[in-house]
């Protein structure tokens, strides 16, 4: 695209790079996404991927396919690893580790977030998060795969700790997790299992604020609480987390300090904005927030830098949430002042956040939601979600799949048609311990002895 013309390079696939992508296709500029995946990512969904509700590809079209008819813009599959802002140049590495050299006119940084773990890092290794396809379906392998050492389990005490699943963190995303959980195991699985009764399973949600859903109206709140109580989840509010290994979770609430035992732990408590928001804050000298996110201009561009823009979940702008609907607004505002620059039209007035509401979906038929100024729960809200939920998928297919398979699971069969257990990602980082010689990873649904025997029977060197 050497063609002398505005050259713009957006990093990030995700909702806000995506939008500033697809709205400058009318505009006199070329325009190339890099991303280190090569799928659209649609994160709120990602639950039922975890929960074997829907399959990926619904949630995650190609890049490529999403803008195939936008003649000005191409997608690459790279990892940028530094930002030239003084030669105007993104380095990025390809799959093959071959360096990518993006000039630049125009830059559009939306590298979006990832897990924040509140500087107990370590907790990674037993409380995995959901940001990504990988990490939703290695969830669905722990959490389908619970069920099926609970089955073989004789021991009852070391049966409970199969079927004792912990979410951390009473968010949107936790909340929808945790109703999954409890529909798949006392709706969907009871007539599947011959030992074990899944309908015994512990659905344990934490909370450190004293309510669920902290930003939502007071009356949403009590209504999700006493709803996913009716399905069975135990809710403990002013809750922390404070210590956890491969069998057990250490919480300090209002009763003092307690040990759960729980094979199955999920992290939804918290987000840390993408490393390239720091590299940003030190090259132009913006601020950073407590979560790592860069501070910029009303215009979301960077300090000392018009052509630098950088938008959703890595940036700090009017105390807006980290959700999609900042970061789509704040794509198509950038697209819009792109586009005003390079043809001489009036630059738009600062970027303003338009709230179209927040909605979570609790289980089956139940949501709240508060949009246009009014508070929603029960049914309506369900209808509510699923439509703006759908909508905003990308692909008619996708949104057509996601529609057949929630009518499906949902209204007919009670059924998840998507239950596969691969451990693809669990026998990959096996496989490369290995090879470095370290201690092997734990399967999910396994005791650490599991993945020690499987290293023994395949005469893999064990490791202290």
């Amino acid at each position: 695209m050497s063609n002398g013309r505005h050259r713009v390079v957006v990093v990030g696939g995700g909702f806000g790079g995506l939008n500033a992508t697809r709205y400058l296709k009318d505009a006199p500029v070329d325009v190339t996404i890099v991303d280190r995946t090569n799928h659209h990512l649609f994160q709120p969904l990602l639950y039922q991927v975890a929960a074997g509700l829907i399959s990926p590809g619904l949630i995650a079209p190609a890049i490529r396919a999403t803008i195939k008819k936008q003649r000005n813009a191409r997608a690459l599959l790279g990892e940028v690893k530094d930002l030239d802002l003084a030669n105007k140049v993104v380095k990025a590495l390809g799959p093959d580790g071959r360096p990518l050299d993006l000039e630049y006119d125009s830059l559009v940084v939306a590298a979006g977030a990832s897990h924040s773990y509140f500087g107990k890092d370590e907790f990674a290794e037993f409380a995995p998060g959901m940001k990504t396809i990988e990490d939703a379906r290695y969830l669905r392998d722990g959490i389908l795969s619970k069920f099926e050492m609970a089955e073989m389990a004789t021991d009852p005490v070391e049966r409970a700790e199969w079927l004792t699943f912990v979410v951390i963190g009473a968010g949107p995303t936790g909340v929808e997790l945790a109703g999954q959980l409890a529909e798949l195991a006392h709706l969907v699985l009871p007539q599947e299992y011959r030992t074990v009764d899944t309908t015994e399973a512990r659905i344990i949600l934490l909370e450190g604020a004293p309510a669920v859903l902290p930003p939502f109206d007071e009356k949403l709140q009590k209504y999700t609480k006493a709803h996913l109580e009716k399905m069975g989840v135990e809710i403990r509010v002013n809750t922390l987390a404070t210590d956890m290994n491969h069998e057990s979770i250490t919480v300090k609430g209002p009763n003092g300090v307690e040990t759960i035992r729980a094979r199955t732990r999920i992290w939804a408590a918290g987000v840390q904005a993408s490393p390239l928001a720091k590299m940003l804050a030190e090259k132009t000298g913006a601020e950073l927030d407590r979560a790592g996110r860069v501070s910029v201009n009303p215009d979301c561009s960077l300090p000392g830098h018009p052509e630098v823009f950088a938008i959703g979940d890595m940036v700090s702008l009017n105390k807006l949430p980290g959700v999609a609907q900042p970061a789509m607004q704040e794509g198509k505002y950038v697209a819009k002042l792109i586009k005003a620059r390079t043809t001489g039209a009036p630059i738009p007035p600062p970027f303003k956040y338009f709230d179209k509401g927040s909605m979570a979906t609790i289980g089956h038929k139940a949501a709240v939601a508060d949009a246009f100024g009014y508070k929603f729960t029960g049914f309506i809200a369900y209808l509510m979600w699923g439509f703006i939920h759908v909508a905003y998928l990308v692909g008619w297919g996708n949104r057509l799949g996601t529609l057949y398979n929630w009518a499906h699971s949902l209204w007919f069969s009670k059924s998840r048609g998507h239950r596969i257990i691969t451990f693809e990602r669990t026998m990959v980082e096996l496989d490369e311990n290995r090879k470095k010689g370290r201690a092997p990873v734990v399967l999910p649904g396994s005791k650490p002895s599991l993945a020690d025997e499987i290293d023994a029977a395949e005469g893999a060197p064990k490791t202290a």
